[in-house]
């Protein structure tokens, strides 16, 4: 059994968030141990590794160890436990499309709310305690008041999606309340952009783009006609949607930086933590900031509004500052600019 006390396991770590979470990992000297069932990501047949798994390994001069495992196979789980010892487990795995969830509803808790279940009860049998939870802004639901605080309620959330995010939340309150021995902590994340300054790791999600960066990049190569813009009508500054957008390489240090601090201070209970810039930008600030970066025109249509969709939501990010030292370093200009990058150089993702 490998002993490494600084063994993580990352679930999803082929995805978008969760391998430039591993090269952060890798750099910080972690062991880093992926699963993924691989339905958001490209797997290089060569290699028997997932692309950007590869190229994390050539960025980092590092090692991963991939495991190809779904979390609705217990089995392969308890498996994977039994033959590593590990610290900590971060958990990205789940499917994250709002609008998608909202047309399949039970694949979402079967694999969101299901999937985390097993994970929780291996852990358990098996005795590792520490997990830091890919939470999402969702969980607030319509906000009563902006900016969004931990402290503030949630569940009254407007989609599947988010449903799921916050069902899983509830269930880690209630395993941290019946055994003091566990450390949680939930990042609530706001809407993670960008990519991977040398262009080589970025957003390549399967089909067509759930979200607005990824899709506006499309229309920027040429690989989509024009942009949807969904309802112009909210109580916003021109009409549009206003998200948090957080550069993924400062969301990727936030996990480290939890990570961190899980093990030297190691904090029992359940702890929600928001990782967020503190800022909105409408989808048409959006838009001309990638227009800015790539100069590029970016076509652009006014459709009706997607069902499940709030007005506004930014978040209050003091307490990642209060408890991890973590603040956000990139603006929007950086995350277009970034994004920019990566989809020049990765025209058809990491199929290229």
């Amino acid at each position: 059994m490998a002993e490494d006390k600084r063994n993580v396991l990352v679930t999803g770590g082929a995805g978008y968030i969760g391998s430039h979470t591993v090269l952060e990992l890798l750099n910080a000297n972690y062991e880093v141990i992926v699963i993924d069932n691989l339905s958001n990501a490209f797997k290089d047949e060569k290699s028997g590794k997932p692309e950007c798994l590869s190229r994390v390994e050539k960025l980092t001069n590092k090692t991963v160890t991939f495991i190809d495992c779904d979390l609705i196979d217990k089995n392969s789980l308890k498996n994977l436990f039994t033959k590593y010892k590990f610290s900590c487990v971060i958990h990205f795995a789940a499917l994250k499309a709002v609008g998608e969830s909202c047309s399949i509803p039970l694949e979402y808790y079967k694999v969101n709310v299901g999937g985390t279940l097993n994970l929780l009860e291996v852990m358990k049998e098996y005795n590792v305690k520490q997990l830091i939870y890919s939470s999402s802004a969702t969980v607030y639901g319509v906000p009563e008041k902006l900016p969004l605080t931990e402290d503030m309620k949630t569940g009254n959330c407007t989609n599947p999606y988010g449903k799921t995010k916050f069902v899983v939340e509830e269930i880690l309150k209630d395993l941290c309340a019946s055994d003091k021995a566990w450390s949680v902590i939930s990042l609530r994340y706001f809407n993670p952009v960008g990519a991977h300054p040398s262009g080589e790791i970025g957003e390549d999600p399967n089909g067509i783009p759930n979200n607005l960066m990824p899709y506006i990049a499309q229309v920027s190569v040429g690989k989509r006609d024009f942009l949807s813009v969904y309802g112009n009508d909210y109580d916003t500054p021109d009409g549009t949607g206003v998200r948090d957008y957080i550069h993924i390489m400062d969301l990727a240090s936030g996990h480290l930086k939890a990570l961190i601090y899980q093990e030297t201070k190691n904090p029992l209970g359940f702890h929600a933590v928001n990782l967020g810039s503190g800022k909105g930008y409408s989808v048409l600030e959006v838009i001309s900031a990638f227009e800015k970066a790539s100069g590029k025109k970016i076509p652009h249509k006014i459709v009706e509004r997607r069902p499940g969709d709030i007005a506004s939501s930014y978040a209050d990010a003091s307490l990642a500052k209060q408890l991890f030292n973590w603040v956000t370093e990139k603006d929007i200009d950086d995350m277009c600019a970034d994004t920019w990058k990566w989809q020049q150089k990765n025209p058809q993702g990491f199929k290229n």
